[in-house]
């Protein structure tokens, strides 16, 4: 990939939390490149060390060892002016919205304008326009304990766009809201996304978020970098034991009879154009063979739909080699799920 399309390129970077009495490698030689315009989402278990490379990114954290680009410039050789520059390019949002309660939304909004010495009428207009991107221009005048946390965050994404950003950090941004407003407000980034290409990077422990509105993630796993790639193929064939854990079933997803068989059991993957295919009963018309659905989901990866299930496959070995290659022709992707991948 050429640089002409990266907004951000890290390469070889660590992180070491040093103190008197212990050393913590919180990242750990991670390299990866973020596109200009794309949804790109960092998940981690917590404690993974996603935050901490955000953080990397507008270097509110120094790397201990390797290089951090931004749009062609190394954050490291920056002097401190100029980097105070770059940052007004990277605009963030958190978990807990980070408002002044005693001021009104408009002038929340206004803030990082008026901190760049922005005039008053310029800012008081611009800071209107990003209340009407997010919804809540009628809300101008009101103060954040009058609004429900969905609101917050709209508040909190308008001043994040009110001194047009080349790029959105979200940190956890969706971790405190309900299910319907954090589909509310991941709509409304995936909108933003589109309408004002703006690039936006989301950290996140959730792979809901990432299958709502990601293009590509990277999944860390103890500060390290397990994988990645585009959200729907990551999805659909995971690698890693990091990847398999946040895409496959729960152990609580699947059903008693997992526990008890003494077969093999496979997960299958297909994506958006075998969706919705009856998978299943067309091969028990071909085949004649059979499999136990032991626990099925359909998604929506990307705006696409993905479907996954975890089967039981025949006893008689030559039966199952029919069943995996009937999936294979049909174009769904199969892997052996292990006990020990669900810590069973």
């Amino acid at each position: 990939m050429g640089e002409e399309t990266e907004i951000f390129r890290l390469e070889h970077i660590s992180k070491v939390f040093r103190d008197k009495n212990a050393e913590v490698t919180a990242i750990d030689d991670v390299s990866l490149s973020i596109r200009k315009g794309e949804v790109f989402g960092i998940i981690g278990m917590s404690g993974a060390g996603k935050s901490t490379l955000v953080r990397t990114l507008n270097r509110l954290e120094k790397v201990t060892e390797g290089t951090v680009f931004f749009d062609g410039e190394n954050l490291g050789e920056l002097s401190e002016k100029k980097l105070r520059k770059v940052r007004q390019s990277m605009a963030m949002i958190f978990q807990n919205f980070n408002l002044l309660m005693q001021k009104n939304v408009l002038a929340n909004v206004m803030l990082p304008m008026k901190i760049a010495k922005v005039e008053r009428k310029e800012r008081r207009e611009r800071a209107m326009e990003m209340l009407r991107i997010v919804g809540l221009e009628s809300r101008a005048k009101a103060y954040p304990a009058q609004l429900s946390g969905g609101q917050r965050q709209r508040v909190a994404i308008a001043r994040a766009l009110s001194m047009n950003p080349k790029v959105l950090l979200c940190d956890e941004a969706t971790s405190a809201l309900d299910p319907k407003i954090t589909e509310e407000i991941l709509t409304l980034l995936k909108e933003i996304n589109q309408k004002m290409g703006l690039t936006i990077v989301i950290i996140t422990h959730e792979m809901s978020v990432v299958e709502k509105i990601c293009d590509r993630v990277a999944i860390i796993d103890s500060g390290k970098l397990a994988e990645a790639g585009p959200v729907q193929e990551i999805f659909t064939n995971p690698k890693t034991e990091a990847a398999k854990h946040l895409v496959l079933p729960s152990k609580q997803e699947l059903s008693n009879p997992f526990h008890m068989t003494d077969k093999k059991c496979v997960r299958i993957a297909f994506d958006g154009l075998t969706a919705n295919e009856p998978i299943i009963a067309n091969l028990v018309q071909d085949t004649g063979e059979k499999v136990n659905i032991l626990c099925a989901d359909t998604r929506s990866v990307g705006g696409v739909a993905f479907g996954q299930m975890i089967v039981e496959l025949p006893k008689n070995p030559e039966a199952a080699q029919r069943v995996l290659e009937y999936f294979k022709q049909a174009g769904v992707v199969t892997a052996e799920v292990e006990r020990k991948e669900e810590g069973l």
